[in-house]
C-alpha cells in the first residue's frame, strides 16, 4: 500500500499547504476530481468579476449624464467577453500540467473517498477505483456544489447552476429574462450582471432581506438600488413549483407572510439558494471525522477536525466561502505544519468581503445588532459619498438614491466591531478598516518584552485582502519584497 506524508483533496487554496510540503522534499498526492484551481478560478469569483465589470461600465455610463457627459448607450460584445473569461479560465490547464510534472507528487484525477481514519481510495473519471493508499495527514479541501431546493417539477424544467453557467451552458447572448431562485451573493451579483445587459430579472428570495445576514440598512440601500434597475425582487417567498409555459420557465413562489401564490415566467431560471459540502463525497463518516448538521466538517481556529492528523479548509469547513478566507487558512496551516515557529490561528471575528454588486458591498466585522447581542457598548457613525468633495465630484447629492455611506461601529473605547459599505469601490475603501482591526491584535514576544507591530506592514502581512479586489494590488506588493538585494547608493 503506497503511503504519502500529506494527501492534499481539491487543487484550490490547497495548493499552499501542498505546495510547502514538497518543497520541503515530502512524497505528496494531490487529488481533484473538476478542472484544476478550484471554484474561484473555474466558476466562482474570477470569471464572474470578468462579466461584473463590463456591468459596472453599463451602469457608470448610465450615471454620466447625472454629470453633464452623454456616452450614448453601450453595446455589449457578448461574445468578447465569453471569450476573455474562458481564456481566463483555461488556466486550468497550466496548473494541472505543471503539478503532473512535479517531483515527489502523484497526481489522481477523480473522487476521493475515506475507507478509514487512515486510509483512502479514489474513483477516477472512468470509474475505475485506484488501490487504496495511507497519509501520515490528510487535508481536505474539497470546497462545496450548489444545493438542490425542494420545488416541485423543478429537474422537469432543467434549471442552471452557477457550475453550468461557467462551462456548457455559458448563453450565446444575454437572455431576454432571467429567474433567480435565491436572495445571496451569487443571485445578487448574477442579478446586475444580467439586468446591466438588459436582461428582466426576478429574484426570488425566502428571507424577508436581500443579502440576509447583511447590515439591514445596508441591504435596503441595495435593494432599493435594484428595483430603481428595473430588477424585480420577491423577497419573503418562497419557490414551491417549477413548470414550462407557452416555451418559457415558471417559477411559482408563496409569499411567505400571506400565503399568496406569484407566478414568474423567464427564458431561463438560475439555481443560486445555496451550496452544500462536498463532505458526503469524500465519505468522511468513514474516517470518524465530524460535521455538523448540514454536513459542514467542524475545525477548530487551526483547521485541525477530531481526527488529529485530518485537516480541513476553505468552503468544506462552513466557515465563510470566500477564497481570500481558504488561502489566509492554507497560510496558517501551511506555517503551523512546517515552519517550526510559533503556532498561528485563524480570527475568524475579521473576516472581510464584498459583494460585486451595483453599487458595491463590503464589509468586516460584526453588524450593530451583532455587536449588541455580544454585549458591547455600541457607538455607530456614518458618512455619506455626497459629505466628501471626491464624492459630490462623482456626481452624489445628498438625498440621491444612490448616495452610498459608510457605517462605522465602535465600543467605548474606540475599538472598531464593524464597518460596512456601500458604494463605490466599496471593496477597496474597506481594507484599510480590516487591517486597523488585525494590527490592534498583533503583538509578538520577543525576549522578555512583547512587541507590537506599529508602523510596519506585518499586519498587512497577516490580514486577510479581499479576493478580487483592487486592494490586492497594494497589499501583495509586500511579497514582492526583494530582501537578497538592498539598495545602494551609486
Amino acid at each position: 500500500m503506497k503511503k504519502y506524508d500529506l494527501v492534499v483533496v481539491g487543487s484550490g487554496a490547497g495548493f499552499i499547504v501542498l505546495d510547502a510540503a514538497l518543497d520541503r522534499g515530502l512524497k505528496c498526492a494531490l487529488i481533484e476530481k473538476d478542472q484544476f484551481g478550484g471554484t474561484c478560478l473555474n466558476r466562482g469569483c474570477i470569471p464572474s468579476k470578468m462579466l461584473v465589470y463590463p456591468a459596472d461600465l453599463i451602469r457608470e455610463a448610465e450615471r454620466a449624464l447625472k454629470l453633464g457627459v452623454t456616452l450614448g448607450k453601450p453595446k455589449v460584445d457578448w461574445q468578447l467577453l465569453g471569450e476573455r473569461m474562458f481564456e481566463k479560465i483555461g488556466a486550468n490547464k497550466e496548473i494541472r500540467q505543471a503539478y503532473m510534472n512535479t517531483p515527489n507528487l502523484d497526481v489522481y484525477e477523480g473522487t476521493a473517498s475515506f475507507v478509514d481514519a487512515h486510509t483512502m481510495h479514489v474513483t477516477l473519471k472512468d470509474g475505475t477505483v485506484t488501490e487504496p493508499f495511507t497519509a501520515e495527514r490528510f487535508l481536505l479541501a474539497g470546497g462545496a456544489r450548489s444545493g438542490h431546493p425542494d420545488v416541485e417539477g423543478l429537474d422537469a424544467i432543467d434549471p442552471l447552476t452557477y457550475e453550468q453557467f461557467f462551462g456548457a451552458r455559458f448563453p450565446k447572448k444575454p437572455w431576454k429574462s432571467l429567474t433567480i431562485i435565491g436572495g445571496g451573493i451569487i443571485a445578487t451579483e448574477f442579478a446586475h450582471i444580467f439586468a446591466a445587459m438588459g436582461t428582466k430579472v426576478t429574484i426570488v428570495g425566502r428571507a424577508p432581506q436581500l443579502l440576509r445576514g447583511e447590515e439591514p440598512e445596508v441591504s435596503a440601500f441595495l435593494a432599493d438600488q435594484y428595483r430603481a434597475f428595473g430588477i424585480r425582487l420577491l423577497l419573503g417567498h418562497t419557490a414551491i413549483k417549477a413548470s414550462r409555459v407557452g416555451g418559457k420557465k415558471r417559477v411559482t413562489a408563496r409569499c411567505v407572510e400571506t400565503g399568496k401564490l406569484t407566478g414568474v415566467d423567464s427564458e431561463e431560471v438560475l439555481v443560486a439558494s445555496g451550496v452544500v459540502p462536498n463532505s458526503d463525497l469524500m465519505r468522511v463518516d468513514l474516517a470518524g471525522v465530524t460535521t455538523d448538521a448540514n454536513g459542514w466538517i467542524n475545525t477548530n481556529e487551526y483547521l485541525e477536525t477530531n481526527q488529529p492528523h485530518i485537516f480541513a479548509l476553505g468552503d468544506i469547513n462552513g466557515r465563510y466561502a470566500f477564497r481570500h478566507k481558504a488561502n489566509h487558512e492554507a497560510e496558517v496551516l501551511a506555517h503551523n505544519l512546517y515552519a517550526q515557529a510559533e503556532r498561528r490561528h485563524v480570527d475568524y471575528r475579521k473576516v472581510p468581503w464584498a459583494v460585486f454588486s451595483f453599487p458595491q458591498l463590503a464589509r468586516v466585522g460584526m453588524t450593530e445588532q451583532e455587536a449588541v447581542e455580544d454585549g458591547h457598548k455600541v457607538f455607530v457613525g456614518r458618512n455619506y459619498y455626497s459629505q466628501v468633495a471626491s464624492g459630490y465630484a462623482m456626481g452624489y447629492q445628498e438625498g440621491d438614491l444612490d448616495d452610498g455611506f459608510v457605517k462605522i461601529i465602535v465600543d467605548e473605547h474606540g475599538t472598531l466591531l464593524g464597518v460596512h459599505i456601500i458604494g463605490f469601490q466599496a471593496a477597496a475603501l474597506v481594507q484599510p478598516y480590516v487591517y486597523l482591526m488585525n494590527a490592534a491584535s498583533m503583538p509578538r514576544k520577543h525576549g522578555d518584552h512583547t512587541h507590537v507591530d506599529i508602523g510596519t506592514y506585518e499586519p498587512l502581512a497577516r490580514s486577510m485582502v479581499i479576493h478580487p479586489a483592487l486592494s490586492e494590488l497594494t497589499a501583495w506588493a509586500f511579497d514582492n519584497i526583494d530582501w537578497l538585494n538592498p539598495v545602494e547608493l551609486p
